[in-house]
């Protein structure tokens, strides 16, 4: 839960005070685990919920006061816990520790969940190979490896007697009774009808082998017919040079006392009619967005700073809703769209001038007069900002391109679907640099004042962080995505990405010009490829490999 700003002084309007006690130390300072929380932020959100609970030290004096009562174990308590968390998350090893026992929080409670799914499967005490691979599918989408799931079957078995029941290919092949051998053998000629079982059992169709196992079980059926070993075997042989598609070599067929030969054409093994294949439907589920896959990315994709200087955040996979049905929303934010995102880089903040001209040194004749090393670059295209991209992809090894249009949204909103990065409201001046009253636009907020009349250092509103802890993404410059324009269908997709090339390309973030409506999260905006202005640059993304 992120910190309210400023900080209710009544404790029934803000649950977060209840947190000083979480055994989760993110939680305590009112973190999130995605937050990519630094230093600053840590010491700072520390610091507020420290002076919060001072202020509330007299009650200690007022045991009638039902606000004591309410706060009680807190004022003895929260001090102490708040600053064990902080110490904790400052520390780089200990706050390793505590990402890595996150995790397996996360999978013991998928293990959980994964046992309840298991009872309903052992009802019966017995698990077959098909119920076996659905729960497995189940496990997957809960975060779990194939190996994890394994081992609580296999555990789950034991406790309970239960036991794997064969294949139904093999449990076709199973000896038959007397009484049903003896109707089959008067029924119909045993090598017709152990041909007829091979074809059913549809067995090595798909190019595998046959197991010792399978044919040592279809030999037994065979005999159970009145069939000789050899003669099932022969049969068997007959099948298998048919299932590999290659020329029919059909033995003599055995001469058998009073029974009639069997017609000896490929046809006797000709594939049973079946439906045709149905083409898999690509849904959300193909990016796992469970808690443990979700931690489990946090582990494997560290943040880390690269080659110019900037500092690349992990944005961990999730889902979310695309646009925005807010009364300030423009006809272009609709119809809302559920997409799922893969985790990606993001950089903590956009491109600045000093990066900018590591890779183009004559770009600093064309800064705004107002502009230093740390304001973001402007007059910069977007097919400038690409090859930027692809000179950093040169000389790092690593895949850095613009975000997507639903990349940017979802690292600006998270999936609570908030109006801005930092939350609900844009009503003070330290969350975003916009067209306030420093401006003279005739749009501008006569209310607010940011500090800037054109552009900011991009580390000016470190409370106007978005859930992942990327800064800057409302007002300042806007910011270059990777999409070319097209309207929203209102169809769910899977790492959303418009148009490769059009008219206009989209750029997101609203800019120091803006008015408030425009630096929402959701707001869209566009201009050619190849225009350029004080007011638009951009930041960059990188592929997790």
């Amino acid at each position: 839960m992120p910190l309210p700003n400023p900080l209710p002084d009544n404790p029934l309007r803000w649950d977060g005070w209840k947190s000083y006690n979480s055994p989760n130390f993110y939680e305590r300072l009112c973190l999130g685990f995605d937050s990519n929380a630094n230093e600053e932020q840590i010491e700072d959100n520390c610091r507020q919920l420290l002076v919060w609970w001072q202020k509330k030290l007299p009650l200690k004096n007022q045991p009638s006061n039902p606000l004591a009562q309410l706060l009680r174990a807190g004022l003895d308590e929260a001090p102490v816990l708040l600053a064990e968390a902080r110490t904790e998350l400052l520390n780089a090893e200990s706050r390793a520790l505590i990402d890595a026992g996150l995790h397996a929080e996360a999978v013991l409670r998928a293990i959980e969940e994964f046992k309840k799914i298991l009872a309903f499967a052992l009802i019966d005490k017995k698990l077959t190979p098909e119920a076996e691979e659905r729960l497995y599918v189940a496990g997957t989408d809960l975060g779990l490896s194939r190996e994890e799931m394994a081992g609580v079957v296999n555990a789950e078995l034991e406790r309970i007697g239960g036991e794997r029941a064969l294949p139904s290919a093999i449990a076709a092949f199973a000896p038959l009774t007397a009484a049903a051998a003896s109707a089959a053998h008067a029924s119909s000629d045993p090598s017709e009808e152990f041909r007829r079982m091979l074809r059913l059992s549809k067995l090595c169709l798909d190019g595998d082998d046959m197991t010792d196992d399978q044919r040592d079980a279809m030999c037994n059926m065979g005999e159970s017919l009145g069939l000789t070993g050899g003669q099932a075997e022969d049969l068997i042989d007959e099948y298998l040079e048919h299932a590999s598609n290659q020329p029919m070599q059909l033995k003599p067929e055995p001469t058998m006392r009073g029974a009639p030969s069997a017609p000896k054409t490929s046809a006797a093994f000709a594939p049973l009619k079946t439906a045709p294949p149905q083409k898999p439907m690509v849904t959300a589920a193909t990016i796992n967005i469970s808690p443990v896959a979700r931690t489990q990315e946090k582990l494997r994709y560290p943040n880390y700073e690269n080659s110019i200087g900037g500092e690349m955040l992990l944005i961990t996979s999730g889902a979310f809703q695309l646009g925005s049905d807010s009364p300030d929303a423009s006809h272009n934010e609709q119809p809302i769209t559920s997409v799922t995102i893969g985790c990606f880089y993001l950089a903590k903040y956009p491109i600045t001038n000093e990066q900018y001209e590591k890779f183009d040194p004559t770009h600093r004749m064309r800064r705004p007069t107002w502009a230093d090393e740390q304001h973001p670059v402007v007059f910069a295209s977007s097919r400038e900002a690409e090859r930027f991209c692809q000179w950093l992809s040169q000389r790092e090894g690593r895949k850095y391109r613009l975000p997507t249009e639903a990349e940017w949204e979802y690292a600006a909103r998270g999936s609570d679907g908030r109006i801005f990065p930092w939350g609900q409201k844009l009503d003070a001046g330290h969350y975003a640099n916009f067209a306030d009253r420093r401006t003279n636009f005739p749009w501008r907020d006569l209310v607010i004042d940011d500090g800037f009349a054109e552009s900011s250092p991009v580390d000016a509103f470190p409370r106007g962080a978005s859930p992942f802890g990327i800064e800057d993404m409302s007002g300042n410059v806007g910011e270059w995505c990777l999409d070319f324009f097209e309207t929203y269908r209102g169809v769910p997709r899977v790492n959303r990405r418009g148009p490769t090339q059009g008219a206009r390309r989209v750029y997101r973030g609203g800019s120091w010009k803006s008015r408030a409506s425009n630096v929402r999260a959701s707001a869209r905006h566009s201009e050619p490829a190849d225009y350029s202005g004080n007011d638009v640059g951009f930041r960059i993304a990188c592929i997790c490999e």
